[in-house]
């Protein structure tokens, strides 16, 4: 009965018609069962290798990284907001959800969310304070109230916020730049990534995709209404979060292939109001111009990146740190990942960062956590995506080595 209550308290805060909520089936049963969830081991020999690993990541001194859980590949991040369970997007078909049950800091359970719904890329999770989870998918974004008790069996809650089909057109689907990142703003609002499929816009693509927001990010009323191109010049942008103190958003964004090995640059983008344009067509990263519309006139103003950074290191995933188990330096700065090149002779990547910004808002980058490109310039792991648990540490996911790492401060 108390989850009953919280069900209907969380359905009534959005505000919508109990008309809508008939039309989607709030409690019809698919038919499916307890046995209809897949579980992944969390032991074993695989378990045993990737501690290996983890022995060969360097930190700064006082912090440790230790597995906390395996997780095919794992993506974006969510924490529910009272703690109990994370949320694990991926580019497949799953959303995994992950749970410490005896609070060891490991995990101790991983199954899948709502075997009896269809995912196609789910890979932007995000919670609410209030209790919301929203996935967005690569062509349709689904609610889910009271998702962090209403996990267990196969059949929950879904809502269409936005449908599917009508997130992009239907034309304009594809397989490339599809992993949506979406985020709660400070001002309440739903904001989330649309990359653009390519690797330079075409010219013919410009006047439709800026109307879209396809190489912008979009932001919405928590219920999908009032939607609204908030970014422009985007290329494909896999990690975005708001500044604690501030509220502006700040995002990374994946740069042009095919220029070399050491252009353009990635970037750290930081944005101080709606509608500004950060390049993309125009610019391939950085200040550094495409070649397809080089000599060609901008018709914007053009904020360029707060960091440039290594070229082709793929800057994805990132968060503000606003915890207290940190040293102070900490706080209020960015902890990102670079998942590690395709596109360039020599391999980078595959670690965190760390960005500092000073009250000037002058941002500055240092590797925080190095160690999964190994000695033969071979990958053992790919970070992805990072969120902070509620005592402080933080939490990086790989979806390469199918992990999720846990790194601490012990002082």
């Amino acid at each position: 009965m108390v989850k009953m209550k919280k069900l209907a308290a969380c359905v009534a805060g959005l505000a919508m018609s109990a008309t809508a909520f008939a039309n989607v089936g709030v409690f019809a049963t698919s038919g499916k069962t307890m046995n209809d969830h897949t579980y992944i081991e969390q032991g074993g020999a695989k378990a045993e290798n990737l501690k290996k690993v983890l022995e060969n990541v360097t930190l700064p001194a006082g912090f440790k990284i230790d597995l906390y859980a395996i997780v095919p590949d794992a993506r974006d991040m969510t924490m529910a907001p009272q703690g109990t369970v994370l949320f694990v997007g991926t580019r497949k078909d799953k959303v995994w959800v992950v749970s410490d049950r005896d609070r060891d800091g490991v995990a101790d359970e991983v199954k899948d969310f709502a075997p009896s719904l269809d995912f196609d890329v789910p890979n932007g999770v995000q919670f609410t304070k209030d209790g919301f989870l929203y996935i967005a998918e690569r062509n349709h974004v689904r609610l889910f109230p009271a998702a962090e008790f209403f996990y267990e069996g196969p059949d929950v809650v879904a809502v269409d916020i936005v449908p599917k089909g009508e997130l992009i057109p239907v034309d304009e689907e594809s397989y490339n730049h599809t992993a949506r990142v979406i985020d709660i703003g400070p001002d309440n609002k739903v904001y989330i990534s649309l990359g653009q499929p390519w690797n330079v816009t075409p010219e013919d693509k410009v006047d439709l995709y800026r109307e879209l927001g396809i190489g912008g990010i979009i932001r919405m009323d928590r219920d999908g209404k009032n939607r609204e191109v908030f970014t422009y010049g985007v290329r494909n942008s896999v990690g975005q979060d708001f500044h604690p103190v501030t509220g502006e958003l700040w995002w990374t964004d994946n740069q042009v292939d095919g220029m070399g090995d050491d252009i353009p640059p990635g970037e750290l983008n930081r944005q101080t109001k709606a509608g500004q344009h950060f390049g993309h067509p125009w610019f391939g990263g950085g200040k550094t111009r495409t070649n397809e519309y080089k000599g060609k006139k901008v018709p914007f103003d053009i904020v360029h990146p707060a960091v440039e950074t290594t070229a082709h290191c793929a800057d994805l995933g990132m968060a503000f740190y606003s915890g207290k188990q940190f040293p102070a330096k900490y706080k209020n700065g960015i902890f990102s990942a670079q998942h590690g090149s395709w596109n360039r002779t020599t391999p980078c990547g595959a670690r965190i960062m760390f960005t500092s910004i000073d009250k000037d808002g002058k941002a500055t980058m240092t590797p925080f956590a190095e160690g999964w490109l190994n000695e033969n310039m071979e990958y053992d792991g790919r970070p992805m995506s990072i969120v902070q648990m509620k005592d402080g540490s933080i939490l990086v996911s790989d979806d390469y080595a199918g992990a999720i790492y846990r790194i601490s401060y012990q002082g």
